[in-house]
C-alpha cells in the first residue's frame, strides 16, 4: 500500500506536468487543476468511508469464515444512491462549473462526472481487495493507475493533442482500468453468505462520511477558494497558485505514505492491549510527524522554487512557501491524531474536528485582503482548529479507558484522505 501510494503519488506530478505543458493556454491549464482538486475532493471525501466500512465488513466475515458477496451487493446499491445524488449535483451546477471552474469545456464536466463514476467503482473494489487479505493487488491499484494515466498523457502528448478535455477524461478513466487490472489475477475473492443488514455496511459510515468529506475538501480546498475569489484577470496567478500547493504538501503525501507502512504496528499493538506500548508508539509517531513537518516548513522555501520550475516559471514569495508547508505540517498532525481517535471509537469526534476545521477555514478567509495571504491563513487555522480538537479527543479518549478492536483499528489504518 505504501509503495503504490508513493508510485501514484509521482505518477500525479508526471502528469500534471505534462498536460500543463501540452496546453497553450493557461486558462485551459487553471481548469485542468480545478478539475483535478474537485475529483480528490469529491473521491476520498465521498467514498473513502465506503471502501473502510466494506473492507472492515469483509475482514470480519472473513475471519469468521463466512462469505462477503451479500455485503458487496449493499455496498453497490448504497455507493450507486451517492454516485446518483451526486451526480445530481454536479447537474444542477452544470453551468457555473463549466463557466467559472472549467473555461467553457463542456468536456471537463464529462470529465468531472467519468471520474465521479470510476473513483467510486475504484474504492469500492478496493475495499474488497483490502478486507480479503488481497493487499499486494490493493497496493497495485494505486500504481496502476498512476502509470496509465501518465502513459495516456504521454500518447496524447505524442499526437499533439492540446485539448484540455481530454486531459480532463484522463483523470476518471484509469481508476476503473487500474482495477480491473489489479483484479484480474484474484481468485475466489468473493462467495455468498449470510444475508448482510443494512447495519454491517453502515454502523460507522455517517460520522466516517463527514469527517471525510470535510477533511477532503480541507486538503484540496486552497486552489478551490482562490480561484472561487479571484477575477478573470488572475487565471494565470491561480493556475500557479495550485501547482505551488501541490509542490508545498509533498512531505504532506510522502509521510502519508510512510505512515502506511507504520501505523499496522501500532493497530497490533492495540489489538493486543498493549496499551503502553501503543502510547509509545504513538508518542513516536507524532513526534516523527512533527519533525517532518517542521523539516518541511524549514526547507520549502529553499528547495520548493526548484520543484515549481517543474510545473511554471511562476513565481511566489517566501511568505507563501511557509505558510502553504505549515498548513501541511499541521494537517500531518491532525491526520495522525485523527486516526488514533477512530480507533478508539471516537467516530463522533472525528466528525465533529473536521467539521470545526471547515469553520475556522472559513473565518481564515477573512483574515487579509490578499487573494494568497486569505487563503493560506485559512488553510493553517483550518488545519490548527482540528489538531487541537483531536488532541483534546484523544486525551479524552485514553482517559476514559476506550479499547480499540479489530473493526476501529481497520477504518483507522485505512483513513487515508490525500489521494493521489
Amino acid at each position: 500500500m505504501a509503495a503504490g501510494l508513493l508510485v501514484a503519488g509521482a505518477a500525479a506530478y508526471v502528469f500534471l506536468k505534462i498536460a500543463g505543458g501540452a496546453l497553450d493556454d493557461k486558462a485551459d491549464e487553471k481548469a485542468l487543476t480545478q478539475l483535478w482538486f474537485i475529483t480528490f475532493f469529491l473521491a476520498p471525501g465521498f467514498f473513502l468511508p465506503l471502501e473502510q466500512e466494506v473492507g472492515r465488513a469483509l475482514s470480519h466475515r472473513l475471519a469468521r469464515g463466512q462469505g462477503g458477496l451479500p455485503v458487496v451487493r449493499r455496498s453497490a446499491v448504497l455507493g450507486g444512491s451517492v454516485v446518483l445524488a451526486l451526480l445530481l449535483v454536479v447537474f444542477a451546477l452544470s453551468p457555473l462549473l463549466v463557466t467559472k471552474q472549467f473555461n467553457d469545456s463542456w468536456l471537463l464536466l464529462v470529465g468531472l462526472i467519468l471520474s465521479v463514476v470510476g473513483w467510486s467503482t475504484a474504492h469500492l473494489g478496493r475495499g474488497v481487495l483490502s478486507g480479503s487479505g488481497r493487499f499486494a493487488s490493493y497496493g497495485m491499484v494505486f500504481s496502476v493507475d498512476g502509470g496509465i494515466r501518465v502513459l495516456l498523457a504521454v500518447t496524447a502528448a505524442a499526437l499533439g493533442v492540446d485539448s484540455v478535455g481530454v486531459f480532463g477524461l484522463l483523470i476518471g478513466l484509469p481508476p476503473m482500468l487500474a482495477l480491473a487490472f489489479a483484479a484480474r489475477r484474484e481468485r475466489g475473492l468473493l462467495f455468498d453468505g449470510p444475508e448482510a443488514p443494512w447495519s454491517e455496511v453502515t454502523s460507522n459510515l455517517g460520522w466516517l462520511l463527514l469527517g471525510s468529506v470535510a477533511s477532503a475538501f480541507l486538503v484540496n480546498a486552497g486552489p478551490l477558494a482562490a480561484n472561487a475569489l479571484s477575477s478573470k484577470s488572475q487565471a494565470e496567478l491561480v493556475a500557479d497558485f495550485a501547482y505551488l500547493v501541490l509542490v508545498c504538501r509533498i512531505p504532506l503525501f510522502l509521510f502519508q505514505a510512510v505512515q502506511a507502512a507504520l501505523l499496522p504496528k501500532l493497530a497490533r499493538l492495540a489489538s493486543l492491549g498493549a496499551m503502553d506500548e501503543f502510547r509509545a508508539g504513538f508518542r513516536l509517531l507524532i513526534l516523527l510527524v512533527a519533525g517532518v513537518g517542521a523539516l518541511g516548513v524549514v526547507s520549502t522555501p529553499v528547495v520548493g522554487p526548484i520543484g515549481l520550475r517543474f510545473f511554471t516559471e511562476g513565481t511566489f514569495e517566501t511568505r507563501d512557501y511557509l505558510l502553504l508547508s505549515a498548513a501541511a505540517g499541521l494537517y500531518m498532525v491532525t491526520m495522525a491524531f485523527a486516526q488514533a481517535v477512530i480507533a478508539l471509537h471516537g467516530h463522533a469526534w472525528v466528525g465533529a474536528g473536521w467539521l470545526i476545521a471547515l469553520v475556522a477555514f472559513g473565518v481564515g478567509l477573512f483574515a487579509a485582503d490578499d487573494l494568497l495571504l486569505r487563503v493560506e491563513l485559512a488553510l493553517c487555522c483550518g488545519a490548527a482548529a482540528a489538531a487541537v480538537v483531536f488532541a483534546v479527543a484523544l486525551r479524552t479518549r485514553l482517559a476514559s479507558g476506550a479499547q480499540p478492536d479489530a473493526a476501529s483499528i481497520y477504518e483507522a489504518t485505512h483513513d487515508l484522505p490525500l489521494e493521489p
